[in-house]
Formats: structure tokens, sequence, C-alpha cells
């Protein structure tokens, strides 16, 4: 008897599920066209680029543009900068982020819980131009109206754009205001996918609300927690361009805390108006955000298997 073709497993699964994958064509488009296809300029960081000859014509110098970075006298206080910041923001982040949703999980009142959650979230929806202004009118050393609120108690005024010392603390303050709230969605989300039946079981032995999240709740958020973390490991090379150079400006005076990566190098493009150099400091950025992220992977991988990438 004649052998039967059978369809391969491929063609089994379109068959099945091909409408399934063509939903998911539109987001597979564009991580193609906005994620992939700009991996070609990193040809920039290795030319000497010039806008008109173009990528193909613009001179090949190797990793000349690196030096610019590397050999700066900067390069080891912005890295430090960046880093101390980075780290202050995911871990201060996380905290918050879990902190409300673990707040928001407890709350009574249905119209109640989602007012709150509106306007917790909120402060993420604003631009950093609007908030940069907010924060001026309330640390202006004149009229601000933190130093409005202190001048009774006897103390200021204070030059809060002069100090740099509490900017670290200022920067981790405005960013947990502006995207603990919408970070603790994802939080929010995993707490809701828990079953009702495990604190159902721990109030009939006997359990308090306090201990329900410290042994239930806690516990099984961990591998959520991790797996953020690690996500955000990926861009702590990156600095919250945004974010700083809206609330510092050029301001010099506070560059000795707040001067990150992307700040420098934005004033050097505008400065020198190098491309090469600023996509060489682009790569740097990348290559060590992507090893960051396959080391602590790994760590992830030995200590908690299930929250690990891959």
């Amino acid at each position: 008897m004649r052998k039967q073709n059978r369809p391969s497993p491929f063609m089994n699964e379109m068959r099945k599920h091909g409408l399934l994958y063509l939903l998911t064509l539109p987001g597979m488009l564009l991580i193609f066209v906005f994620s992939y296809l700009p991996m070609g300029g990193i040809v920039i960081a290795f030319q000497n680029f010039n806008a008109i000859k173009g990528i193909t014509g613009s001179e090949f110098v190797g990793l000349k543009n690196f030096e610019f970075f590397v050999q700066s006298r900067e390069v080891l206080h912005v890295i430090f900068n960046t880093l101390f910041l980075n780290a202050l923001f995911i871990l201060f982040g996380t905290l918050a982020s879990v902190g409300i949703a673990v707040m928001f999980s407890e709350l009574g009142g249905k119209w109640f819980k989602r007012i709150v959650q509106s306007l917790v979230t909120l402060p993420n929806f604003l631009s950093w131009t609007v908030i940069a202004m907010f924060v001026t009118a309330l640390l202006s050393s004149d009229t601000g109206m933190l130093n409005k609120w202190l001048e009774p108690l006897g103390i200021g005024p204070i030059a809060f754009f002069n100090e740099p010392a509490i900017w670290p603390l200022v920067l981790v303050l405005i960013k947990i205001w502006q995207g603990a709230g919408f970070g603790a969605i994802v939080y929010l989300a995993t707490i809701t996918g828990i079953n009702p039946e495990i604190y159902e079981s721990a109030s009939i032995d006997g359990a308090s609300r306090f201990e329900k999240i410290r042994f239930i709740t806690l516990p099984l958020l961990k591998p959520t927690v991790i797996l953020m973390m690690l996500l955000a490991m990926g861009g702590i090379f990156y600095g919250d361009f945004g974010m700083i150079y809206a609330l510092i400006g050029r301001n010099v005076m506070l560059y000795s805390t707040t001067d990150v990566i992307d700040t420098y190098v934005y004033r050097a493009l505008m400065d020198l108006g190098d491309m090469g150099m600023a996509a060489a400091v682009g790569v740097f950025q990348s290559v060590i955000g992507f090893i960051l992220v396959v080391t602590v992977n790994q760590l992830a991988r030995k200590f908690s298997p299930d929250s690990a990438l891959f």
C-alpha cells in the first residue's frame, strides 16, 4: 500500500491556531520594524559618521569612537551615578510597588478602591516637563512652597537647586511618586491570581491579616518580583534621561550626584555634533546591560529556578 503523506507539525499547528498567530502578527511586525531593523544602525558606532554621506559612505574608524567615552575623565563618575541612581530606583521602586499592590488587595469598597487606584497611577501619565514645573514650584529657594512651609519652623530658606547631596533622595522620591502606582499593576494582577481558598484556609487556622500577607501573599509574589527586577537590570546602564534632564537641565551645581551616562552623552553630542560617539556609548550600554541580565538570570536560576527568564 502507498503510504499516505501526513501534514507536518507546523501545518497542523497553523490549522489549529492560525487565527491566534494572525493576531500576534501586528505586534511581531512592530517589534521587527522598531527593535530589530534599527539594530543595523549600530555600524555608526564604528564610523566617522557623516549625515551627507550616510552609513554606506562614512569612513570606518573601528573602536575610535569608544575612546571618547572610555578615556574621558568623567567616565567613572557618570557610570557610578548611573548605577547608583538606577539601583535606588529599582530597589525602592519595587518595594513601593509591592506595598501599593498589597494595600490595594486589602482595600474594601469597590468604588473607593477604583478611585484610589486611579489617583495613584495618574502621575505615570504626566510628562516629565510638567512634573519638573511642579518640582520647581515646590523646591524653589525664593518662592518654593516647601521653603514657605519650613519658614515658620525657623528652617531655611534651603537652596535645593544648589545642594547636590540631597538630589539622589529627591530623585528617588519623585520616581516613586511617578511610577510606583503604575508598577503595582503587575503585582496586583499576581495577587488577584492567588487561589482564594489558600486565604480561607489560613483564616480558619486563625491567621491574622498581617500573617496572611507575610506567609502567603509575599512568598507567592517572590517569582514576579525577581522577574521584574531581572527585566529592570537590562536598563541599569541607561539613565532616565527624560526625568533627569527635565529636572536638572544644565545645572552644573548638581552634576556631581545627578550626571548620568545619557545626559553626559547628550551634552557631548550637542557640543561636538558627533553621532558616532553617541552611538558608541549606546552600544556600550546595551552590551553591559545584556551581560548583567544574563549574569543575574543565572543567579536567579540557581537560587530560584521558577523566577528565571530563560
